[in-house]
């Protein structure tokens, strides 16, 4: 069949074949799949091992014509396993592999079913040379397929769309979203040379990964926001945290070493929602009562997150211009607690009852721990934006 470029021969060109499935890129979406199925409940193993299958040739023809397009049309790669034939006739099986896996969810599941799994198909084979010509496609085009996935794993099982599986695949479409805008900034030298237009290249490397992590942290309140709303599980933040850990670790490595603590980190999220979905550990457990405190519950919480600036600004080396502007911002702030507690706006049920000037000691700490944190994140942010601008001058360099 004349597939494998560098060699004859069945086994030469099952290793051409096989050389088009790149794990990494590949396994997201399997899992994505079943994570759909598990967010579901309980799940027919046949038809999601169809859809699986279906998200498998769509992934693969994504592979295939990415290398295609890269290596024998836009003579980008340095080499390529396959030939311009082994190419087309791997596209060719792929589109019949998930033709045959969709008209099998139609008749299976129900139309809808085949009609929420086609997109996958279109993302991965318009993914070169339509889709990655420009910033917005190349950044979504992956966590589009994601998303989808996601998607259909969940509908096939289902035959409905819902709040939660929406709210799952809209934080993995922009967390992911972040996660290839530094994946992008690997060859932002190459793909500047070539006038390829990925974010990177777009808004220069600083602000493109200042975007990308702002994506991060956003898709990761997003759990919170979920999980509050009673959208996912309550351990579901645990998988935020966990992966919020390692893109504070990855903002300060060069591209290389940032695109691979995130990919892994993502591996770590999807595991750990798998497992808040699947097992629900927290369900039922009410919310710590500190309460318990009596009278010394708001002056606890005050100590908590004073304690929290006091690190931030001490990270920072800010504490004496955090100190500057407490001083200057503290009449303002005692004037207006006074006489919004002096009119009835609100009032505070869990504190010590003993007054300064006017107002509880709890409102003048109030009025010193608020500022402070604010300029504790500002600040601990601006350091960390600056180290991380250093990691990406070093990996340009490099």
């Amino acid at each position: 069949m004349a597939i494998s470029r560098h060699e004859h021969g069945l086994r030469a060109d099952l290793r051409a074949l096989l050389s088009q499935v790149h794990p990494v890129f590949m396994l997201p979406p399997l899992a994505a799949s079943w994570f759909g199925a598990a967010v579901a409940g309980e799940f027919a193993l046949s038809a999601g091992a169809i859809h699986m299958t279906a998200i498998f040739f769509a992934v693969y023809t994504a592979h295939v014509k990415d290398g295609y397009v890269d290596f024998h049309r836009r003579g980008e790669d340095d080499d390529h396993p396959m030939t311009v034939r082994g190419c087309r006739l791997c596209l060719l099986a792929a589109g019949v592999g998930f033709a045959a896996c969709t008209l099998a969810l139609g008749a299976l599941v129900g139309p809808g079913a085949a009609l929420v799994t086609l997109p996958t198909w279109f993302v991965g084979y318009l993914h070169a040379p339509q889709l990655d010509t420009n910033p917005f496609t190349t950044t979504l085009g992956y966590p589009t397929g994601i998303a989808l996935a996601l998607l259909g794993g969940f509908y096939v099982q289902t035959t409905e769309v819902t709040a939660t599986i929406l709210g799952f695949a809209l934080v993995f479409l922009v967390t992911l979203a972040g996660v290839k805008i530094i994946d992008d900034e690997q060859d932002y030298a190459y793909d500047r040379s070539i006038d390829k237009r990925t974010v990177s290249v777009l808004l220069g490397r600083p602000r493109a990964r200042t975007l990308a992590f702002s994506l991060l942290m956003a898709g990761l309140v997003g759990v919170l926001w979920g999980t509050v709303v009673g959208l996912f599980p309550p351990s579901a933040p645990a998988a935020a945290l966990a992966f919020g850990s390692v893109a504070l670790v990855a903002r300060r490595a060069d591209p290389t070493i940032a695109t691979m603590l995130l990919i892994r980190g993502a591996y770590v999220f999807l595991a750990l929602l798998l497992v808040a979905v699947w097992f629900r550990p927290l369900s039922g457990t009410a919310l710590p009562d500190i309460t318990v405190l009596g009278p010394y519950t708001y002056l606890a919480t005050e100590f908590v997150f004073g304690a929290l600036a006091f690190g931030l600004l001490r990270y920072a080396g800010a504490l004496r211009q955090a100190a500057r502007t407490v001083v200057a911002l503290y009449p303002i702030a005692y004037l207006w607690d006074w006489y919004t507690l002096e009119v009835g706006v609100f009032e505070i049920a869990m504190r010590t009852g003993y007054d300064l000037f006017g107002i509880p000691i709890e409102e003048h700490l109030f009025m010193i721990v608020v500022p402070a944190l604010v300029i504790g994140v500002h600040e601990t942010v601006r350091t960390l934006s600056a180290e991380a601008d250093d990691a990406s001058r070093r990996g340009s360099r490099t």
